[in-house]
């Protein structure tokens, strides 16, 4: 039986403007268990964001608890709430949050050196990162300006991973990609997976949600609806058909 790297406990997440309160997760109890590959869908509006940004640590809960390899994290201080993300979370976003002014592989390093002073160490790991996502070394001096977006996704992508994180958080990370560069970057991510990591993305994409092995089904703030698909297999028609039938049994 597989841990819970993270659950929730009635967590909810309330907005408030001109006096009007939006109750965006309600009561949601859930968990995301380690080694999985865990995608969140649902329609626009139902908290996907939200709840992505509640589990990492990014935003606070209104009520609820959230566990974090059985330590709870929801009453962290901001100052708290940052160190614990960066010993144990790692981020990509549908925005390539990378650093213009500095190359691909300072990128990198200025992320790890937060946590570890031995730089060489470091260096040397975002080196073997880069390589595992098949930057080849003629772009690791490059600027952002000078490579692709996929090429850049999947820097952000050591990024996210040069410290170790228990666990990968995944915002739309194709949404601004073309077909080419989305399927480079889903080709990564689900290879971290099968290396152990956990991701847990948002998406919308069928494309990219047919790589989680458990999808999610988020609507008016809660968890209407979860699939099993198992093992990703490149060309499985089944596992396509599977997804296909689960959503439009959520009516999505």
């Amino acid at each position: 039986m597989k841990n819970a790297v993270l659950s929730t406990n009635k967590l909810c997440k309330t907005f408030s403007s001109s006096g009007i309160q939006q109750h965006v997760l309600k009561n949601l109890d859930m968990e995301i268990y380690e080694g999985d590959f865990t995608v969140i869908m649902g329609p626009s509006g139902a908290g996907k964001s939200t709840l992505l940004y509640a589990l990492s640590g990014m935003d606070k809960p209104t009520l609820g608890d959230i566990l974090f390899a059985g330590r709870d994290i929801s009453s962290l201080t901001n100052d708290r709430l940052a160190v614990f993300r960066r010993d144990n979370c790692g981020f990509i976003f549908q925005q390539i949050y990378l650093l213009d002014n500095m190359s691909i592989l300072d990128n990198i390093l200025a992320c790890g050196l937060l946590v570890s002073k031995n730089r060489q160490a470091v260096a040397e790991r975002a080196k073997q990162l880069l390589r595992q996502l098949n930057l080849d070394e003629s772009m690791w001096r490059k600027f952002p300006s000078q490579i692709s977006g996929g090429e850049a996704q999947r820097a952000g992508i050591a990024r996210a991973l040069i410290n170790n994180p228990k666990i990968i958080f995944a915002d739309e990370p194709t949404g601004a990609l073309n077909s080419a560069n989305g399927q480079a970057v889903l080709d990564a991510l689900t290879e971290i997976n099968e290396h152990g990591q956990s991701v847990v993305m948002v998406t919308h994409d069928l494309r990219s949600a047919r790589r989680g092995n458990r999808i999610l089904y988020l609507q008016d703030g809660l968890i209407r609806g979860e699939c099993q698909l198992g093992e990703y297999v490149r060309g499985d028609e089944a596992r396509h058909n599977r997804l296909g039938s689960f959503l439009a049994e959520m009516g999505w």
